[in-house]
């Protein structure tokens, strides 16, 4: 039998959750590869350079993660290291089984001014520039795809790639005085870490090309007016506003975390996916969940969650 003829009657005989799950929704998957001429060992060595700060995360015993970005002298400027920590704790939050919900947040009481300048002018060819997007690109896809439910809580200013950044939360909070801005035009770029086509995601074509072409300013006021944020939070103090977006939080993610991620995966998949393909993953992830403790004993109050 040839290969592929293996390869296919293999399919044919594995069960239909476990291909589905890893052929239609690859968490953990990058999108680029060496087909693509990335090298991601290569890129590695030259982000590993550019030292300073780092990606702080705390997973707390409630399923909700707090993700840091702490380089508070550079506004937490993503230094080449700090790349590198992003896609650890990426990887450690796709084995976290107990995580249901995730905050990003930056230290100091400001979220990021994207990329550190040092790592850009010290990468500026073309070539380097097209292995680091897609060395980001990768990461915040898989960030994108977490089985968590994220929110982006933008205090201080969020720019360029902290700005991009945003967008692959599923949800983004604002402290009063905080602002969005996409700087690329004025740095004589585009947005490279896949920020433009995921906002085009949040807010529509028309506005994401206002808002990039403009460079425009998005204070907490416009961003919520234009549907890039949920919410403003009352207070702009760093612990305060934190315990705000815990709270905010908290009323997705009740519930067991089987149920829970199920439903991110399920969403995700319905975006990504043409229409069948995301039909046939929402029945085998209903699989994992149906007849399971969460669905018995609710069955069993017969229907006391309606009152």
């Amino acid at each position: 039998m040839e290969p592929k003829q293996e390869m296919a009657t293999s399919l044919l005989k594995t069960p239909s959750l476990s291909v589905r799950t890893r052929l239609l929704h690859p968490t953990g998957l990058s999108i680029y590869n060496t087909l693509h001429g990335f090298s991601e060992g290569e890129v590695k060595k030259k982000l590993q350079q550019f030292s300073g700060g780092s990606i702080d995360l705390q997973k707390e015993d409630n399923g909700i993660g707090i993700l840091t970005l702490n380089n508070p002298s550079k506004m937490n400027a993503f230094s080449g290291v700090m790349m590198l920590q992003l896609l650890e704790k990426v990887i450690e939050l796709e084995n976290w089984a107990e995580g249901k919900g995730l905050i990003v947040r930056g230290a100091k009481n400001t979220f990021s001014s994207g990329s550190d300048l040092n790592a850009v002018k010290a990468l500026g060819t073309p070539e380097d520039g097209m292995a680091l997007c897609m060395f980001m690109q990768n990461t915040l896809t898989r960030f994108m795809r977490l089985p968590l439910i994220s929110v982006a809580l933008v205090q201080g200013r969020a720019l360029g790639g902290g700005a991009e950044f945003t967008t692959a939360c599923d949800f983004r909070l604002m402290t009063p005085e905080s602002e969005i801005r996409f700087v690329h035009k004025e740095m004589g770029i585009i947005p490279s870490w896949g920020g433009t086509s995921r906002l085009v995601e949040i807010i529509g074509s028309r506005q994401t090309l206002k808002v990039l072409s403009g460079s425009l300013k998005l204070d907490s006021q416009k961003a919520l007016n234009i549907g890039m944020v949920e919410e403003v939070l009352q207070s702009s103090d760093e612990t305060k506003s934190l315990e705000e977006a815990k709270e905010w939080l908290k009323q997705f993610i009740k519930g067991p975390p089987e149920v829970i991620r199920a439903l991110k995966k399920c969403v995700s998949s319905g975006k990504e996916l043409c229409l069948e393909e995301a039909l046939q993953n929402e029945r085998d992830l209903l699989g994992t969940v149906w007849g399971g403790p969460a669905n018995l004993e609710a069955v069993a109050r017969k229907g006391k969650f309606n009152k």
